[in-house]
């Protein structure tokens, strides 16, 4: 009996020994909370729009490419196994983001766009995060949020009285 339990334990170390030192363990967290964060601050404006796509959605989209891309990154993938991994991300995330665009009823009335780009764009800076550039996907989510709720004040103009 004891040896059955020193196999367990030694398969369950080895099951779960992805992360071989302090220093990986420390930058894949970070990596992914800060990828979880940046997608729920998008995921957040978005929601006090009343966009369906909201924190949730926003978060999980960012924290799972961070995740498809971090995981081949630390195990050493080489350049072209990344970039399909990349394309694979763009691709799935791209059909997420068709399901939120909406035809109305007139012939030019189509609802979800920006939902579906601000998406799209999550999981890039999801990506961007697991690849290490943290501060480029900094500065891509404070752009977003610049465009998400500053560009349609520019645009607003005043109503004419009747």
């Amino acid at each position: 009996m004891e040896q059955v339990m020193r196999i367990v334990s030694s398969t369950l170390a080895d099951e779960f020994s992805d992360l071989t030192d302090i220093e990986q363990g420390t930058r894949v967290t970070l990596r992914l909370l800060l990828a979880a964060l940046l997608g729920g601050v998008l995921g957040l404006e978005r929601e006090r729009q009343g966009k369906a796509a909201g924190v949730r959605t926003h978060m999980l989209v960012c924290l799972g490419a961070a995740l498809f891309v971090l995981v081949p990154d630390v195990a050493g993938a080489l350049d072209d196994a990344m970039s399909r991994v990349i394309q694979g991300v763009v691709a799935g995330v791209g059909f997420l983001g068709a399901g939120t665009i909406l035809k109305g009823d007139a012939a030019n009335q189509v609802k979800g766009l920006t939902t579906a780009a601000g998406i799209w764009l999550t999981a890039a800076i999801g990506v961007t995060i697991g690849l290490g550039h943290q501060a480029t996907g900094l500065l891509c989510a404070a752009l977003a949020l610049i465009i998400l709720h500053l560009v349609p004040m520019l645009f607003r103009f005043p109503q004419s009285p009747s």
